[in-house]
C-alpha cells in the first residue's frame, strides 16, 4: 500500500503490520515528540461504504472505552486520495504473536498476560461492547516507566452486546472463536470473549491454539488446567460468567502463589533447520514405507513417525510435530498423531496473514468415514464445490474455500479414510497464491496403520 511521508501532522516512519483490510504504520508526532500508530484502510476496501463505516465505528468504540490496557484512538482523518485513517497508541514491544513465535511462555508470565487481557475485555463489556476477534496479533506490549503493559487492539469486529443475539454473519479467527460464533445467529454474549481469552491462555501455556495441543501437561499446575478448561467449555453456561470473573481467577492463582517460579516450558515450535537430524531419523526409521520428497519439496513427519507429507521448500521452515486433539473439529476428545508445517507458524492461524502451511492429523474417529467433522466456517471466503479425492487406498472429500477476504488466500479441508482401516486423516491446507497445490500435497501423504499402499 502506498502512503505519503506525512499523514496530517504525523511523519510516517515505517510499516509495522498489515492485514486484509488495513495497514498499520509507525509515525511520529513532531509537535508532541511522541510515536503513534497510523492505521490506513486498504485501497481495495476504501470504496466500500460498509467497510468505511465499520472503520469509523472502530474509532468511536475506541474513544468510548477507557483503560490502560486498551489501545486508544488519538485522531481520525482521510488521505488526499480519500482513504480513511486512525491515529492510535503506539506499542513498541511487539505483539503476543511475536512472543508465541518463540514457543510457550512461562506459566507465571502467561497467567499475568491473560489476566491483563481479561481486565481490558471486561472494560469493553462494561461499556456494552463485545470484541469478537481476540487473537495473538491483536494483543500488544508497551514499555512504560513502571514496566511493561498489555494492550488489546483492533476493535474492527466489535459490536454492541445489545445486538449480540442478532448477528447473522460468522466473524472472528479460527482457533480462538467460541463454538457459538461459528453459527450465524448463535446468540453471542461476553462469554464468547471469555472463550477467546481462554484460547489465548491455552496458546501461551502450550505453544499451540486449542485443538492442536492439550492443556494437561506435567508442567502446568492442575488448578491452572481447570481454570483454562472452564474458559474453553463448549457450553457458554459452564464457562466463567464474565471476563472479570476469569481475570479474578487468574489473579487468585498468581496471588496465592499456586504457580511457583519455574523455567520456561519445553518449546514445541521448532525450526526445521534446527531439528533436521531428528526429522531425518524419524523418516529413516520407516524408510520402507516413507518415500523421499519430490525435487524442491521437503518431507516432514510427526514425532511418532505415524504421518508424513511433503511441502514446497519455502513452506518448510517451522514444524510442530507433537500431535493434536480431534475435538478441535468436533470429533471425540483424545490426542492423536499430527503435525503442522509452514514458514511462520505464529502467523499461520491468522486468516488475515499471507502465510501458507499444512496441518495433518490422524484420528480413529474418522476411520471408515463414520464421524463427520465440523470444518471452520472460513467467513469471507468463496465456498467452492466439494469433490472426491483418492490417495492410494485412502479416499475422501476435499472442501475448498477461495478468495478469502478478497485476497488470493484459500483453504482446503480434507478428510480421508480407507475401507476397513483403523484410522482416518484430517488435512487442512492454507495457500496464499493463485495456484492450488492441494492434490500435489495429498499425493505425498503417508500414514502408517491405514492399510494404504503408501504405508
Amino acid at each position: 500500500m502506498s502512503i505519503p511521508p506525512q499523514v496530517g501532522r504525523y511523519r510516517v516512519v515505517r510499516p509495522v503490520g498489515a492485514g486484509a483490510f488495513a495497514t498499520v504504520w509507525l509515525a511520529y508526532d513532531d509537535d508532541l515528540r511522541a510515536p503513534v500508530a497510523v492505521k490506513v484502510l486498504a485501497d481495495n476496501w476504501s470504496q466500500r461504504a460498509d467497510i468505511r463505516a465499520r472503520f469509523r465505528q472502530e474509532a468511536r468504540f475506541m474513544r468510548q472505552v477507557d483503560s490502560d490496557h486498551l489501545v486508544r484512538v488519538l485522531d481520525i482523518g482521510e488521505l488526499p486520495d480519500g482513504r480513511p485513517y486512525l491515529v492510535m497508541t503506539y506499542a513498541g514491544g511487539g505483539t503476543l504473536a511475536d512472543r508465541l513465535a518463540e514457543g510457550p511462555m512461562p506459566v507465571h508470565a502467561a497467567l499475568r498476560t491473560a489476566a491483563d487481557i481479561a481486565r481490558a475485555v471486561a472494560v469493553l463489556h462494561g461499556s456494552g461492547l463485545l470484541h469478537r476477534d481476540l487473537k495473538p496479533s491483536n494483543v500488544l506490549f508497551d514499555t512504560t516507566s513502571t514496566g511493561e503493559r498489555v494492550l488489546v487492539a483492533d476493535l474492527g469486529l466489535t459490536k454492541t452486546l445489545a445486538h449480540a443475539s442478532g448477528f447473522t454473519l460468522v466473524a472472528g479467527t479460527p482457533g480462538y472463536m467460541a463454538p457459538e460464533q461459528l453459527v450465524p445467529g448463535g446468540g453471542l454474549d461476553e462469554r464468547s470473549d471469555v472463550y477467546a481469552i481462554g484460547a489465548l491462555t491455552h496458546h501461551m501455556l502450550t505453544g499451540l491454539p486449542p485443538g492442536q495441543a492439550a492443556v494437561p501437561t506435567p508442567r502446568i499446575p492442575t488448578a491452572v488446567e481447570r481454570a483454562v478448561r472452564r474458559a474453553l467449555h463448549r457450553d457458554p453456561a459452564r464457562r466463567w460468567p464474565s471476563a472479570a470473573a476469569y481475570a479474578t481467577a487468574l489473579e487468585d492463582l498468581l496471588g496465592a502463589q499456586r504457580v511457583p517460579a519455574r523455567p520456561p516450558l519445553r518449546r514445541t515450535r521448532r525450526s526445521l533447520a534446527a531439528v533436521g537430524l531428528v526429522a531425518a531419523s524419524l523418516l529413516l526409521t520407516g524408510s520402507s514405507t516413507v518415500s523421499p520428497a519430490p525435487p524442491g519439496w521437503t518431507r516432514v513427519a510427526d514425532a511418532t513417525g505415524t504421518i508424513s507429507l511433503a511441502v514446497p521448500d519455502g513452506w518448510a521452515r517451522q514444524l510442530r510435530d507433537g500431535g493434536w486433539n480431534p475435538a478441535a473439529i468436533d470429533l471425540p476428545d483424545g490426542r492423536g498423531p499430527g503435525l503442522l508445517v509452514g514458514p511462520d507458524l505464529a502467523r499461520w492461524p491468522d486468516v488475515d496473514s499471507a502465510t501458507p502451511g499444512v496441518f495433518a492429523g490422524v484420528s480413529r474417529s474418522l476411520a471408515g468415514g463414520g464421524a463427520e467433522p465440523a470444518f471452520p466456517a472460513h467467513d469471507g471466503c468463496t465456498d467452492e464445490a466439494d469433490r472426491a479425492v483418492t490417495v492410494g487406498a485412502l479416499s475422501g472429500r476435499v472442501r475448498r474455500w477461495t478468495r478469502c477476504g478478497g485476497t488470493a488466500t484459500s483453504f482446503s479441508e480434507v478428510t480421508l479414510a480407507a475401507p476397513g482401516g483403523s484410522v482416518g486423516v484430517y488435512v487442512q491446507i492454507k495457500q496464499t497464491g493463485g495456484a492450488d497445490r492441494t492434490d500435489e500435497i495429498l499425493g505425498t501423504l503417508r500414514v502408517k496403520g491405514s492399510t494404504t499402499a503408501h504405508g
